[in-house]
């Protein structure tokens, strides 16, 4: 199960709105196919990992991250393909969350399949999280990435923030761009930095994700570089109190506008326009405000080898102290050296396990499976 996740992560920015699934083929001891959710509109991993074990299907376990599908979309169901092939058991990492191509598994039982699910769970859901969190959520799965001194520090005194981190890291911090719906940043991000927000360094998403500018007033400059792009690249302007000129000289140069009552009332703005994963990137005010209010779901750390001493600015600088005995410990995800930087993620709220529904066979989890699903990592 865990070579099927791993599988399934190959799919990184080309499968969205589809979940990025992975699948293999075992007959015996033997690895006899593998595939993966390679693009939308593209083969289903079941499907292209019974292309590759061809005959050697017939009797076989498959392992696959994600339920089979049971609904015909653009390609036809999965889990009758697997009934097709003869496999004689499926293990099934998640449960699909979906309602319209959940019943894989009830599908597969019904045809005389053993069937267990639950399968290294946690794995399969933090593989996929805006996924699984998509499902029931008014608001997007939201990552905050920051790039740090080794002292805390976003900026130094004077406000300069390139480059903190070298080549690798930065080039880390593209896939995550590329793995995102949108990507946003503050107002004082755009004056102070002036980025484009575009994925550079990795391959190239299916499609770019969406800039957006948490900015109340609509005061992101027209010759900026995100307005100047923004008939290329959509860009989008949060703005709860936008004067009336400000707000039509942006749209007019092609950023579209949403007004919104509060910051999450912002996030929810997002959803709508098909925002599932949210990719933050600064600055101290938003990241502040979403701390405060909880609306982070994943911290990333960069860090760099360097010191910037007193004057530095903080990442949540604008949130309200606390104390270390009311200050949650979050777990780690990820540790990575890149060069002479590092790179920590972090989980600041689970992925929700879909529950289980008709067709799901939670019972028949293994010990094994079982252990392997509560046992921290």
């Amino acid at each position: 199960m865990r070579r099927a996740i791993d599988l399934a992560q190959r799919g990184w920015g080309q499968t969205a709105p589809n979940p990025m699934v992975g699948a293999v083929v075992v007959q015996g001891n033997d690895v006899v196919g593998e595939g993966w959710h390679a693009r939308f509109g593209e083969r289903h991993a079941e499907i292209a990992a019974l292309d590759a074990a061809g005959t050697r299907a017939e009797g076989a376990t498959v392992y696959v991250s994600l339920e089979p599908c049971a609904h015909q979309g653009k390609t036809p169901p999965c889990a009758d393909a697997l009934i097709k092939a003869g496999v004689s058991r499926v293990a099934i990492g998640a449960r699909d969350p979906n309602p319209k191509a959940a019943g894989g598994a009830e599908r597969l039982r019904d045809a005389g399949i053993e069937v267990v699910t639950g399968v290294e769970e946690r794995r399969a859901l933090e593989a996929d999280p805006a996924f699984f969190f998509s499902f029931g959520a008014s608001r997007p799965w939201v990552t905050l990435k920051l790039a740090m001194s080794i002292d805390g520090g976003i900026a130094d005194a004077a406000g300069g923030s390139k480059w903190i981190t070298g080549r690798r890291a930065r080039a880390a911090a593209h896939e995550l761009r590329a793995g995102s719906d949108a990507i946003a940043v503050g107002l004082g991000t755009v004056l102070a930095d002036n980025p484009s927000l575009t994925v550079r360094d990795a391959p190239a998403p299916r499609v770019p994700p969406v800039r957006v500018v948490f900015d109340r007033h609509a005061r992101t400059p027209l010759d900026s570089a995100l307005v100047r792009t923004a008939r290329d690249v959509p860009v989008i302007v949060i703005a709860q109190k936008p004067p009336v000129r400000a707000a039509r000289a942006l749209e007019a140069a092609g950023v579209r506008v949403l007004r919104t009552s509060s910051l999450y009332n912002g996030l929810e703005h997002l959803t709508s326009e098909g925002v599932r994963s949210l990719l933050v990137e600064g600055g101290a005010h938003l990241a502040s405000a979403l701390w405060e209010r909880s609306l982070i779901d994943r911290l990333i750390i960069f860090q760099g080898p360097v010191v910037f001493g007193a004057g530095a600015q903080n990442a949540f600088a604008f949130s309200p102290a606390t104390t270390i005995k009311k200050t949650a410990r979050l777990a780690v995800l990820e540790r990575r050296a890149l060069g002479d930087d590092s790179m920590i993620a972090y989980a600041v709220h689970d992925v929700p396990a879909p529950q289980p529904g008709p067709g799901i066979y939670a019972h028949e989890v293994t010990d094994k499976a079982r252990t392997e699903r509560t046992r921290p990592d």
